[in-house]
């Protein structure tokens, strides 16, 4: 049996268009890199049992003439009541040894949007996102204000506790040994929905990098850099190492040359993505245009590809041709 490296970027796509309707949902779960030893069939098996579960109950509400907004924050809320993603429950753990989360949410009719940073304690930050959009006057709640807030507007409040399992336990003892960043940065949910009337509505959630300090924010709550939503344009969810997706307004960066240049969906996200990885970045996004056009597209910087290449040629020259001796001797 070979050690693998799988490079990790689920995301499901569902249309329908009719004469008379419309609508389209994409959404993903999270993107890096997973060594094949760690992911079972059963655990491969579930995160796509998962996503489906999450697209579909996001797809029936479209289905049923409902709004993008009420599809988005449906799926994402599947997404962070599971551990198996870095949002809500089984998000990755700080150096602090608590989970730290962000979330945010867009919709494009309008351009309102809602944002939150550094909760410990909302048990699905995408709804909180939403009613800072909807129930207050402001974009960006963070911290103790946010979880104020959120008990305000009677949302659920959990302990930390509810959000930690062993295995972001053991990745985090695994960076701390490499006093690192690197471990599980990636795993960030989103989703993007374009509904019957044709609004569409962005959203993401997180739970950021293990191993971060100082109460680090990354793209997901910043407006315009992991989140973006116009019905002129598109909708899109990004994922990946935050601080370039920052650095490049990466969602907007998207939006703007379609309605500027008026290029595709899919161009424009490849163009933006390049300018991460051109950057040291790496990442991805999906997205849908406002006909229902869809990217799914991922970037690996120039390092992770030498990375990759190095990993290839080292797996090829000693592991591959001494698997039938490694096997011998283990069976003995």
């Amino acid at each position: 049996m070979r050690l693998l490296l799988l490079l990790f970027f689920l995301s499901l796509f569902y249309s329908c268009e009719t004469k008379d309707v419309e609508y389209a949902i994409v959404i993903h779960g999270g993107a890096g890199t997973i060594l094949k030893k760690n992911m079972s069939d059963e655990m491969e098996s579930a995160y796509i049992q998962k996503m489906e579960e999450a697209i579909n109950a996001g797809y029936n509400i479209l289905e049923k003439n409902g709004s993008s907004i009420d599809a988005v924050e449906a799926t994402i809320k599947i997404l962070e009541n599971s551990e198996l993603f870095n949002a809500g429950k089984g998000s990755v753990i700080s150096n602090a040894g608590i989970v730290e989360m962000d979330a945010s949410i867009m919709r494009g009719d309008n351009l309102n949007a809602g944002a939150i940073s550094g909760v410990t304690t909302i048990k699905n930050p995408i709804s909180a996102a939403r009613l800072v959009m909807e129930k207050s006057e402001h974009v960006f709640l963070s911290g103790k204000g946010a979880e104020s807030f959120a008990k305000y507007e009677n949302l659920e409040i959990v302990e930390n506790e509810y959000f930690i399992t062993q295995r972001r336990l053991n990745s985090l003892g695994n960076a701390k040994k490499r006093d690192s960043l690197t471990d599980n940065k990636f795993g960030t949910v989103g989703c993007v929905a374009l509904d019957s009337d044709g609004n569409i509505t962005s959203g993401t959630s997180t739970g950021g990098m293990t191993n971060k300090k100082w109460n680090r924010i990354g793209d997901v709550p910043i407006i315009g850099a992991g989140t973006y939503a116009n019905n002129k344009t598109c909708g899109i969810s990004s994922t990946g190492w935050g601080e370039y997706f920052i650095r490049n307004v990466v969602a907007y960066d998207i939006s703007s040359q379609m309605e500027y240049n008026n290029t595709s969906i899919q161009s424009a996200s490849k163009n933006t993505l390049k300018k991460v990885k051109d950057l040291g970045g790496n990442g991805g996004v999906v997205g849908l245009d406002s006909k229902g056009n869809i990217t799914m597209d991922f970037n690996y910087s120039n390092k992770s590809l030498e990375l990759q290449d190095k990993m290839k040629k080292f797996f090829e020259d000693y592991i591959f041709p001494n698997e039938d001796l490694y096997l011998s001797l283990i069976h003995i």
